[in-house]
């Protein structure tokens, strides 16, 4: 084995840095398709005249993210190898995001707004497609690892970069944010994906064989780790601080605009650029502080942010908004990942994969989505309309009532949740 290798331990097919390296191009190229429209589409819907769609194309995500396990339960698993299912769904994905341009465009302006709306579902039928094959990458990763926990990092760290350069990328157009072509800069990216997942190590179906189970595939025989208080509380409190985490991806970068930052999505690329460097600081921050208080501050970070911007609004104070955005790496490392690594220790060994499902479940699928629902109808009751009939946003209440939220839901998780640590002479206790 090379001992200079950045990807110790990946044995198949060739050298370990080789495939280390085509893993890595794999995950760069998924999180830049998501990166190079997921964020910056407001820009380009408030130019199209669309805006008022906010809530409902932040909503296509979460519903993908709950139909998707029946997808990867009943067919991807167990007849399709990995890598071509990934192609297949990166190919279908890309023509759907470069229709929307095509469509929408030739739209007329009276076209019924809602879920209906032809843009709201290119939007879902591509998130159809994309959100299982955030699940493919992961397994088509492991499988060709010896050692995940060491191995993984390095090559996920890629996605995060991908993210980031799609955001840039969009803000290098013409139009920046506002052009209708990042949906062809995204799903080219898509249609490139999914050709360059042909040429990825062949990965056969894991669960060959195996009868297809409703429950199993949400993982809702894990609902009886529920019966655990303090899962119960993690599990409840999960849900509730997704809820105003929606308003984040859905509206922060409108705000960032109105801050006055020439370039929004570029800006929002520093919360990605802060999870990097959080995550690499993570072990030691984990050592000192346990499973609760790293929750907890992931938690808090979400109060704190939204009372940064909160507190930007009436002076368009820039600094106190880019702080907000810097935020997000102890915002997604310190909850989710901290959270993964939970219940990946007190689920049973046989009901971990489907606890970690569950948990996606009720954060990117239910708390995410009821989260785009309750920001849209908050916009509109935040905002105020002149007798000119000029509409007005009133930001400071907008990210007031989410931070105010976040706060009664860290309340709730530090006063009712207990971490059990195992001692050195194997006795259980709580903090």
């Amino acid at each position: 084995m090379n001992s200079t290798s950045p990807y110790p331990g990946l044995q198949p097919e060739g050298t370990s840095t080789l495939v280390g390296i085509r893993l890595s191009v794999m995950m760069f190229l998924q999180f830049f398709v998501w990166g190079a429209w997921y964020v910056s589409m407001t820009g380009w819907m408030s130019v199209a005249g669309i805006s008022g769609l906010i809530s409902w194309a932040y909503t296509v995500g979460p519903i993908a993210a709950v139909i998707s396990p029946f997808f990867l339960g009943a067919i991807a698993d167990r007849f399709f190898a990995t890598q071509r299912v990934l192609s297949a769904m990166h190919l279908l994905g890309g023509v759907f995001l470069i229709a929307i341009p095509h469509v929408v465009g030739g739209l007329a302006s009276d076209t019924p707004q809602g879920f209906m709306h032809p843009f709201v579902l290119l939007a879902l039928a591509h998130m159809l497609c994309y959100m299982p094959t955030l699940g493919l990458t992961n397994s088509l990763s492991f499988h060709h690892m010896s050692n995940p926990e060491k191995q993984f990092p390095i090559v996920r760290v890629f996605g995060t970069i991908g993210w980031i350069a799609g955001n840039l990328a969009v803000s290098l157009l013409p139009e920046g944010d506002k052009s209708p072509h990042q949906f062809y800069l995204a799903g080219g990216a898509g249609l490139l994906l999914g050709l360059y997942s042909l040429s990825l190590p062949h990965t056969p179906p894991p669960a060959a064989g195996k009868n297809f189970s409703v429950a199993e595939a949400l993982g809702l025989r894990s609902l009886k780790l529920l019966a655990q208080p303090s899962y119960a509380v993690f599990a409840v409190c999960s849900l509730l601080i997704c809820i105003p985490l929606a308003g984040y991806y859905a509206f922060a970068r409108n705000f960032v605009e109105h801050v006055g930052f020439a370039k929004p999505t570029t800006t929002m690329s520093f919360g990605q650029m802060s999870e990097i460097i959080f995550m690499i600081l993570m072990p030691a921050f984990f050592a000192r502080l346990g499973v609760k208080w790293m929750l907890a501050v992931g938690m808090f970070a979400w109060v704190v942010r939204y009372y940064l911007f909160a507190a930007a609004a009436p002076g368009l104070v820039q600094w106190m908004t880019l702080g907000g955005i810097l935020l997000h790496g102890i915002c997604y490392d310190f909850f989710f990942v901290t959270g993964f690594i939970y219940v990946d220790r007190v689920a049973p060994k046989e009901l971990r994969g489907q606890a970690q499902g569950f948990l996606v479940l009720i954060t990117q699928g239910l708390g995410l989505g009821l989260g785009a629902q309750a920001f849209g109808l908050l916009k509109s009751y935040a905002t105020t309309k002149s007798e000119e009939g000029v509409e007005t946003l009133d930001w400071q209440l907008f990210w007031t009532i989410p931070a105010v939220f976040a706060f009664l839901v860290l309340l709730l998780f530090i006063a009712l949740f207990r971490d059990r640590v195992r001692s050195p002479g194997n006795h259980v206790t709580e903090q």
